[in-house]
């Protein structure tokens, strides 16, 4: 189905009291209660459609993926890296929209735009995609005091950026994150670092790890990096096995922060959540 649109211990006890603030908040509880098997599924609970946004503002392009079945979910967007289109990333789209999202999955003005420029078009594509929940096929669909920010590469380095300038952002996931900043420590916004251990294009030491130790104790934060892959394994055209913990993960981590959904908080918990995860570090969970 789709449709065209005309518009130390004592830090870790901080950020723990953080997380329970968070979560005492309204919960949302949106389809069968989660499984190992229903997160790391090709698809979740959820039938989707997508619309394709027809006259992008001050972005390059803007695909919106949504639950078909009645009620409000958070706002999430998804940008890709130096030189990538938005098929690149566009598997997220459907993926997080079977469990319970509404998500964009954009390109930029130009395949080169850096880091900032990613971030900056981020936040321009939720904001019209939230103002576009009034009429078309997903109307009423989008609970607007919900979004999220997610990227690839320098779109991972847009994730910081946006998450940085954008306090009231309920999560943010870089995936496999490339920026010239290093310190985040001014990010407030609930972060899951995504890192892939043969990164030879955004090394994890001198870039996903880096960002994760500059952040606060007082932001839940984590870092997950994949036995053996390269810079592309968040990509579309990365293994199942990589989407299947990526998918199952990132879900866990938008439905926590942006629903309070305490049913998800255990994936988060685990200490090795995956056969294929290397390194999961965490703080504030």
């Amino acid at each position: 189905m789709h449709h065209t649109l005309k518009a130390p211990l004592a830090k870790i006890a901080l950020a723990t009291s953080t997380l329970l603030l968070a979560t005492a908040a309204h919960a949302v509880e949106i389809g069968p209660t989660p499984t190992e098997a229903s997160l790391t599924a090709t698809a979740g609970p959820l039938a989707t459609a997508s619309a394709k946004v027809a006259t992008p503002n001050t972005y390059g392009s803007g695909t919106v993926w949504y639950p078909t079945a009645a009620g409000q979910y958070g706002l999430v967007v998804v940008s890709p890296g130096f030189t990538e289109s938005e098929s690149a990333i566009n598997w997220w789209g459907a993926r997080l929209a079977s469990h319970g999202f509404v998500v964009v999955t954009m390109g930029t003005k130009t395949v080169f735009d850096q880091p900032e420029s990613r971030g900056k078009q981020m936040m321009a594509a939720l904001k019209q995609v939230a103002g576009l929940n009034a009429t078309g096929p997903f109307a009423g669909k989008i609970d607007t005091t919900k979004q999220a920010v997610a990227g690839h590469s320098m779109g991972g380095g847009g994730t910081l950026a946006a998450a940085r300038d954008n306090p009231t952002l309920k999560a943010a996931i870089p995936l496999t994150p490339w920026h010239t900043t290093k310190n985040f420590s001014s990010v407030k916004v609930p972060t899951l670092i995504v890192a892939c251990e043969k990164d030879f294009i955004a090394p994890v030491a001198s870039h996903a790890q880096k960002f994760y130790d500059s952040m606060s104790a007082a932001t839940p934060h984590a870092i997950m990096e994949l036995v053996g892959e390269d810079h592309f394994c968040v990509n579309n055209s990365t293994e199942a096995v990589n989407k299947a913990v990526n998918g199952k993960m990132a879900t866990a981590w938008l439905k926590v922060f942006m629903d309070n959904d305490a049913r998800y908080k255990p994936f988060l918990a685990e200490t090795k959540p995956s056969a294929i995860i290397s390194r999961y570090l965490k703080v504030g969970l």
